[in-house]
């Protein structure tokens, strides 16, 4: 499938794990500003200090733990991979199910287990969109106009 055409295997584990990062650091410093500005002491200067102050101290701990989650996925997908041959959503589905049992191993089997069913399903309903919106495109573009750069070719205009 051309959707799975991705980095090769070893890259693609970095390339996910700084693209989660990336992506933690930047939303968690855009929650943490706000979640500052409102929790800090009145005044325009007190709330901008807050809020520079959270985004300092929680953005990279946010960032990290994204990173963590982005690198184990990958690393999990790549071994599906080797494992099974092939690359499809089911490889994906799985790994969110085995990345969420592993981050939750500390708390108990009931919570690995909810955290596995809650990992599957969200990669289910993500690669499920994903198809869906393949499809929709790609219907779109089956039957295109003909082109024609003969004017004596194009239908009549009704003006």
């Amino acid at each position: 499938m051309e959707e799975y055409a991705r980095e090769p295997c070893p890259w693609r584990i970095v390339d996910d794990c700084g693209g989660a990062f990336t992506m933690g650091a930047i939303g968690g410093g855009v929650f943490q500003a706000i979640k500052g500005f409102r929790n800090s002491p009145a005044g325009v200067a007190h709330r901008l200090k807050g809020s520079a102050n959270a985004v300092r101290i929680r953005a990279p701990q946010i960032g990290g733990s994204f990173a963590v989650w982005g690198g184990l996925f990958s690393t999990i997908d790549c071994g599906l991979v080797r494992l099974r041959g092939k690359e499809d959503p089911w490889n994906s589905i799985t790994s969110g199910a085995m990345t969420g049992a592993i981050l939750a191993a500390r708390s108990g089997p009931l919570t690995m287990v909810g955290s596995a069913m809650m990992g599957g399903i969200l990669l289910a309903l993500i690669e499920g969109f994903g198809i869906l919106l393949t499809r929709y495109t790609a219907q779109q573009f089956q039957n295109p106009l003909p082109f024609t750069d003969d004017p004596s070719q194009l239908p009549p205009k009704n003006a």
